[in-house]
């Protein structure tokens, strides 16, 4: 009959075997980079309010509060009864100043024949001249109020300036609005920045590394090199803010937290693969060999670095640990 010790002596012999059939590596210290890590605010590169240029009545509004708006879309429009009037005025006053420039310049070129014939006066004929010129200048005066008027009529339609997502509306349908009056919000969703503080001392370090690496809240982690630090420091924190710009229709929301870390300089470290750590409820630990043997060995971890993780105690130079712990407990 097979007793106690003989199956723990096969179970462990099952686990060496295992240990053995397996990859394995001797762990040490080395220089490694240091990272530096701060919290990051997601923000949008382009947001704007969108005001009123005229007064009027609030008609329609075309989209609300989370709807993606296309670039030039109509967002909403205002009574434009008034301005279409002063239009018609201003078109009514071009023409009637059309019609009196016409009769002075031809009256100003029968006097340029009969002056020199002595059949009116010089009197006469400076007169014809000055409204000659009054007249034109009232026809480009006459000009621009149709271009202003006609300002004023398309300011009742507010078009959306770029294409993006509505966050707040300022108005209600029936409410009047005047000029400056905010309308609508939003922001375009296609470039996405991260926005962090970094204390004065840090700055150096920054500079030197020349790149950040943002993780977002839903793991992802993206690398930018292009960096906007502002030359100045907040009065309030005495920190330096840095933008740092995100890839393109990036996918991130405007609001979110994230982590930006960058290389702060070079400390001794000793990291290992995160597949050869295992957890097992409350233990953390790796396999190490002891002969055939492998030994599951706790351990203190750090912080992730890439597909490594920092080992703060648990383990010294020298040790031989199977890489793959989850390969060695499934046997």
């Amino acid at each position: 009959m097979t007793t106690f010790k003989q199956l723990l002596g096969l179970s462990l012999l099952a686990i060496g075997l295992s240990a053995q059939a397996s990859q394995t590596l001797v762990v040490e210290h080395t220089e490694e980079d240091r990272y530096l890590t701060l919290d990051a605010l997601i923000e949008p590169v382009q947001a704007a309010t969108v005001s009123a240029q005229t007064s009027g009545r609030i008609l329609k509004i075309h989209f609300d509060v989370n709807d993606t708006v296309p670039a030039g879309a109509a967002l909403l429009e205002i009574t434009s009864k008034e301005q279409g009037a002063a239009l018609a005025a201003a078109e009514a006053d071009y023409a009637r100043a059309l019609a009196v420039n016409t009769e002075a310049q031809a009256t100003l070129k029968r006097y340029q024949d009969l002056f020199p014939k002595g059949a009116i006066s010089r009197g006469t004929f400076d007169e014809a001249i000055a409204r000659a010129k009054s007249s034109e200048q009232a026809v480009t005066a006459a000009n621009a109020a149709i271009v202003r008027a006609g300002e004023s009529l398309s300011y009742t339609t507010v078009y959306a300036p770029f294409g993006g997502v509505l966050t707040e509306r300022h108005v209600e349908q029936g409410e009047t609005v005047n000029p400056g009056q905010p309308l609508l919000s939003g922001f375009s969703a296609d470039k996405m920045r991260a926005v962090m503080q970094v204390p004065g001392r840090y700055l150096a370090a920054l500079k030197a590394a020349g790149a950040v690496s943002v993780e977002l809240a839903d793991g992802r982690s993206i690398a930018s090199n292009e960096l906007t630090i502002f030359s100045f420091a907040s009065p309030q924190s005495h920190s330096f803010q840095v933008r740092i710009q995100l890839p393109e229709n990036a996918d991130v929301q405007p609001g979110s937290w994230a982590k930006a870390s960058f290389v702060q300089g070079k400390r001794r470290m000793l990291l290992v693969p995160q597949r050869a750590i295992v957890s097992r409820g409350e233990l953390t630990g790796v396999y190490m060999m002891q002969g055939d043997k492998a030994v599951l060995t706790q351990v203190r971890l750090g912080k992730q670095q890439g597909d490594r993780v920092q080992v703060l105690s648990g383990l010294n130079d020298g040790d031989v640990i199977a890489a793959d712990a989850y390969a060695v407990s499934a046997q």
